[in-house]
């Protein structure tokens, strides 16, 4: 433990500690707040608009967007950017379709939107499942993160030591207070966010250059390399641009990159690493490659998009707002304040990439989703003026000036130690990682817990149970799934935070967002329509997913290589069908249309079962609220409810 402490950072350590102690202070402030079942279940539907696009924004930003897209933008390049560009759109999809409908409604959760949609208490059940198994593959990243950020902060630390301990700092807090005790704490952490991925990008940007130099550093050798590259290593052969297009003057110091690194032309083309993954795997390239690429790009796309749409822990938020309008307006406030946020993590990558390419030789914890995280530290570190000049990958040279500025250099007279800028930024970047996997996992949570605590115990096994026992349910299940969240997150060490994301907006997209849109959408719809389309979607979609993510995890040289080794022969076979492997692990493209395909054909096979009341339940959806029809489907005082 003292070797541990020896090399901890007091900064970084203090930072971190603040974000922690104050998210529990709020949290049991808030609870104080949280009497009845509706501030657990749906923060008495009060919250207004502001906040909650806050709220919302601080739950949805997790440590895919903070950590994971700049990870990945550096380690796979631009064809990685589809990740937040799709994050963004799909709010338009809830604010055109799905976000004021479902609050008029009225509900608590999603399953009780399908029960009373189609009258069916069985198929309250089958939702609930896929509230499970969408937070489940949700939580697993967010646990990545969080053993990433501890084991930085604490160097030598366990992966497994840091999940353990965010868990049960989380868990603790939604247990407190539910959906009103975390939305206070969730709206500060989206500021706390913002603060902290914005603000050492531009002291970052200052001291070695403005995006467009950073960029200018890959993008000439790119060119270079494709004028005078011959033979290009097989799978590696660029997406071709002409090389006027490349021509940019650059001045941002570059330092060598590994043989790990991909090449630069590989890096800036938008059939990367990421989407040419499984055809390079099966030695195509080239011309050849290109479709399998293209096939990737198309399906993540939808996963991303629709997905975003399908999310239950995101759903459960338009019902504390208090009507349909405040929904939409609230979304609309989210997709600013998200693309907002978003601007900034592919800086990160794309910077990592020139000023701190070591990180590529490492795995897991210590790989490239660190690197924002580790990016501030470059401004104290003194050999980064002595890297200028040195040869590149490929033999090109750094002609880079030293940096426009450094807080280090400072005409001021120096003091014996220089201030550690580095560090107070690594601190800053480090609270806001904790805010993204402590935000997105406190709603994840409730949106688990709440189908627990209200679908399965309060509609299920005890119809008839009082608001008091079910809020002490509540407080269990937060237990209980906290607890089953972090023994799933200590098996992901190896696969890479937004990669794992993605799969669970795969399997969003694939069950929840057909049910809502067309339950939202078509009166024909039947519940045997939307169950067959939803259970055929999600479970294909989990399937596959499920079994890309076990051979991955085989390939691991680590513990988890040895514990997952009954599926190395799967990677073999993936090899040998690359169309196999994309439409497995993206497997929206198809199993989006097959859920809503068979919800349209098992609709009409079984029209006589369409609910009588449809009529009345779709004005109740999409009637302006000055009419008045808008019900409340879960009344307080109802018993049972």
């Amino acid at each position: 433990m003292t070797s541990i402490l020896d090399h901890i950072d007091p900064w970084i350590l203090a930072f971190s500690v603040a974000t922690v102690v104050v998210t529990i202070w709020m949290g049991f402030w808030s609870a104080g707040k949280s009497r009845t079942a509706s501030d657990f279940f749906v923060a008495g539907r009060n919250v207004s608009v502001g906040w909650n696009a806050s709220a919302i924004s601080g739950e949805y930003l997790s440590a895919a967007s903070f950590m994971g897209i700049a990870g990945m933008v550096m380690s796979s390049g631009y064809d990685a950017l589809w990740y937040p560009v799709g994050y963004a759109c799909g709010y338009l999809f809830l604010l055109l379709f799905i976000a004021g409908p479902l609050r008029r409604f009225g509900a608590y959760t999603i399953p009780d939107f399908a029960e009373g949609r189609y009258d069916s208490p069985l198929f309250r059940k089958i939702a609930v499942c896929f509230v499970l198994f969408i937070g489940f593959f949700y939580t697993m990243p967010q646990m990545k993160g969080a053993g990433t950020t501890l084991a930085y902060i604490f160097p030598g630390l366990p992966y497994g030591a840091g999940v353990v301990l965010v868990g049960a700092v989380i868990t603790l807090n939604v247990a407190l207070g539910g959906m009103k005790g975390i939305t206070l704490v969730q709206a500060f952490q989206y500021w706390l966010k913002m603060f902290a991925i914005s603000v050492p990008i531009f002291v970052l940007m200052a001291v070695y250059g403005h995006y467009g130099s950073q960029l200018g550093a890959n993008t000439e050798h790119g060119a270079s390399n494709i004028e005078h590259r011959s033979d290009p290593a097989p799978g590696n052969e660029p997406f071709r641009v002409p090389s006027s297009e490349f021509q940019v003057q650059s001045s941002a110091l570059r330092k060598p990159l590994p043989e790990k690194a991909p090449a630069d032309e590989v890096w800036v083309s938008p059939f990367g690493p990421l989407t040419s993954r499984p055809a390079k795997a099966a030695g195509l390239t080239g011309d050849a490659a290109r479709p399998y690429a293209l096939l990737y790009t198309y399906s993540l796309i939808i996963a991303l998009v629709c997905g975003t749409a399908g999310l239950p822990h995101i759903l459960v938020r338009f019902y504390t707002n208090p009507d349909g309008v405040a929904a939409k307006r609230t979304t609309m406030w989210v997709m600013v304040l998200i693309g907002t946020f978003y601007l900034f993590p592919p800086v990160f990558g794309v910077m990592g990439r020139n000023l701190l390419p070591e990180l590529y030789a490492g795995a897991g914890a210590k790989g490239t989703d660190k690197v924002v995280l580790e990016l501030p530290k470059v401004l104290d570190a003194p050999d980064m003026k002595r890297d200028r000049g040195e040869k590149g990958q490929g033999g090109e040279v750094s002609s880079a000036p030293p940096p426009l500025f450094s807080p280090a250099d400072s005409a001021a007279p120096k003091p014996s130690k220089p201030f550690p800028w580095g560090s107070i930024l690594s601190g800053i970047t480090c609270a806001g990682a904790f805010a993204a996997f402590m935000s997105t996992f406190s709603g994840l949570l409730v949106s688990m817990t709440g189908a627990l605590a209200h679908d399965v115990y309060g509609r299920m096994l005890r119809p008839r149970a009082t608001p008091q026992q079910r809020m002490r349910m509540f407080r269990l299940g937060a237990i209980v799934l906290g607890s089953g969240a972090v023994v799933a997150g200590l098996f992901v060490e190896p696969l890479e935070i937004n990669f794992m994301v993605g799969q669970a907006f795969a399997i969003a997209a694939a069950s929840y967002f057909p049910l809502l849109f067309m339950s939202i959408w078509w009166r024909g719809m039947t519940m045997k329509g939307a169950a067959t389309g939803m259970l055929a979607g999600g479970l294909c979609a989990l399937a596959a997913v499920t079994l890309t993510n076990l051979s991955s995890l085989a390939l691991d040289k680590g513990a988890m290589g040895k514990i997952f080794a009954g599926f190395a022969p799967l990677n073999q076979f993936w090899a040998a069908h690359p169309l196999l492997r994309i439409l497995c692990e993206q497997p929206a493209i198809w199993a989006v249309p097959l859920a809503i395909t068979l919800m349209v054909v098992v609709s009409k096979l079984t029209q006589r079962e369409v609910p009588a009341d449809v009529r009345m339940k779709m004005l109740v959806l999409h009637a302006p609220e000055k009419l008045g029809l808008k019900q409340e489907y879960i009344q307080e005082h109802a018993p049972g409810h």
